[in-house]
């Protein structure tokens, strides 16, 4: 019996565009799931009324199973903003990104339309709940708040997102077992700010899953909530990069 290890070859192009397409198939599958069927904004019956916390929740567990899964594949990034955010600061290669953004939009997308599937055979079929799981300003906000205030939190909140991410996948910071635990619950934090005031996406390609059924008014805004994540993002990355990337300096 031979005692050689054998090498484990490095994943197929195939392999981890696959993997961002079913991780992001499980993240907005879950969390809009969740806002559908669940929520209750307006108040729940039968005891299903599991609200903001609920959906908080459904979003940071559905990345931390997506990220558990996938992320030893694809690196697990389930979103658009996170693969720039990542490319900027140097931890991902340029050349992957138009492929990984494509694969994540695909991932949402099919999620979205099966979610439509659901409520199609269902007792009331009104396509109009995902307008209501849909992020934006105004009519849009569960909190009626305005466009500034909506494009503030959904940047601030992804460049925080990706702050954290950048530094419990930067080698030798956190144990890479607890680095998707730690990536999971900064979510659910930053959504439970963030549901009131936009709806909390932090992640275009779920933004526009549910964009493209949720009609005119979530078309006509889903720009915001394509560009106010990725800057977030471009913010993080850069500065991650100046900051904390920086060669440490020898002892004298």
């Amino acid at each position: 019996m031979s005692t050689t290890s054998t090498p484990v070859a490095s994943p197929s192009t195939v392999q981890k565009l696959t993997s961002e397409v079913l991780g992001t198939f499980i993240l907005v599958f879950g969390v809009i799931g969740t806002a559908i069927f669940a929520a209750g904004f307006a108040g729940g019956e039968g005891g299903l009324n599991v609200g903001f916390l609920g959906v908080a929740l459904a979003l940071g567990l559905s990345v931390v199973v997506g990220a558990y899964a996938f992320g030893p594949i694809s690196g697990g990034h389930f979103n658009p903003a996170v693969t720039l955010g990542l490319a900027v600061a140097g931890h991902f290669a340029w050349r992957e990104v138009l492929g990984y953004i494509a694969a994540q939009l695909v991932g949402g997308i099919l999620a979205s339309t099966a979610l439509l599937g659901i409520l199609a055979t269902g007792p009331v079929f009104d396509i109009a709940v995902f307008q209501g799981a849909s992020t934006g300003y105004g009519e849009l906000s569960p909190g009626g708040y305005g466009l500034v205030s909506v494009f503030l939190v959904e940047t601030i909140a992804t460049a925080v997102f990706l702050f954290v991410i950048l530094s419990v996948t930067s080698s030798g910071r956190v144990a890479a077992n607890f680095a998707p635990l730690a990536i999971g619950l900064t979510l659910t934090v930053i959504a439970l700010v963030a549901i009131p005031v936009s709806n909390g996406s932090f992640n275009p390609a779920r933004s526009i899953a549910t964009a493209i059924f949720g009609g005119a008014e979530a078309l006509s805004q889903v720009w915001l909530s394509i560009v106010a994540p990725i800057l977030g993002a471009v913010i993080a990355g850069f500065i991650f990069k100046a900051v904390f990337d920086r060669p440490a300096k020898l002892a004298a």
